[in-house]
């Protein structure tokens, strides 16, 4: 398959997300040790997440890295349980890459698009394939990310180059 006839481009890395038990020994190391900057901090009780959303990078090639710890280490999503909980890619135009994945038979978890912690709308591909859809992130949880006109235009500028 050639990327002429896919209607979407995977343009970079968006994030990392990092899952332990207790957010702050991650933020030693991440934060205190490797120096990345803190840029926010996210909650949601419907996927179980206290999360620091750091950043490393800058412009259009910032990439976030996430560090999370469940609100409730007895409840699902696990966002611990998986130390690289997933990995988010920038995508050129969501819904299309949705669309046609989906025809490809690729398994999205539950939720469907929607507005993720930064801000971006968001979805996620499944780990595990199923008899339904034969296609998924093949044990790693993957986040597609709606990219903004400016990192579709950096990546761009830069393919031209």
């Amino acid at each position: 398959m050639t990327t002429a006839q896919r209607p979407f481009q995977v343009l970079g890395i968006q994030q990392i997300a990092i899952g332990g038990p207790d957010k702050m020994r991650l933020r030693k190391l991440w934060v205190d040790l490797f120096g990345l900057q803190v840029t926010g901090t996210f909650q949601s009780a419907s996927e179980n997440v206290d999360e620091d959303i750091c950043t490393l990078g800058s412009g259009p090639f910032r990439v976030e890295v996430d560090l999370m710890q469940p609100l409730d280490p007895e409840k699902k999503p696990a966002v611990h349980q998986t130390p690289l909980n997933h990995i988010g890619l920038w995508i050129d135009d969501l819904p299309k890459a949705v669309e046609w994945l989906g025809a490809q038979g690729l398994r999205f978890a539950p939720g469907g698009i929607r507005r993720g912690a930064s801000g971006f709308d968001i979805c996620f591909v499944h780990p595990k394939a199923n008899d339904q859809f034969p296609f998924a992130g093949e044990g790693v949880l993957i986040e597609l990310v709606q990219a903004p006109p400016e990192v579709v235009r950096a990546f761009a500028a830069l393919a031209g180059s």
